[in-house]
């Protein structure tokens, strides 16, 4: 089960273009997103310890963002 709703994952590749778009690729983008998106999460939790604060602000996900790439 996905955690990000299957709608606005359908959004996102009609907005990319997207005519037609089955469940199954709605379902597949969806995992790599949450996947990609817990990448992230992690990588700016650990960056916000390092700077002796548990408080994830916008600024370490910016920063995981452009270290992961």
């Amino acid at each position: 089960m996905s955690i990000i709703p299957i709608a606005p994952i359908g959004r996102i590749i009609k907005n990319a273009g997207g005519q037609r778009i089955s469940e199954g690729s709605k379902e597949a983008l969806g995992k790599v997103l949450e996947q990609c998106g817990e990448d992230i999460s992690k990588q700016a939790l650990l960056l916000a310890k390092h700077a002796g604060r548990v408080t994830v602000n916008a600024s370490d996900i910016e920063l995981a963002v452009k270290e992961l790439e």
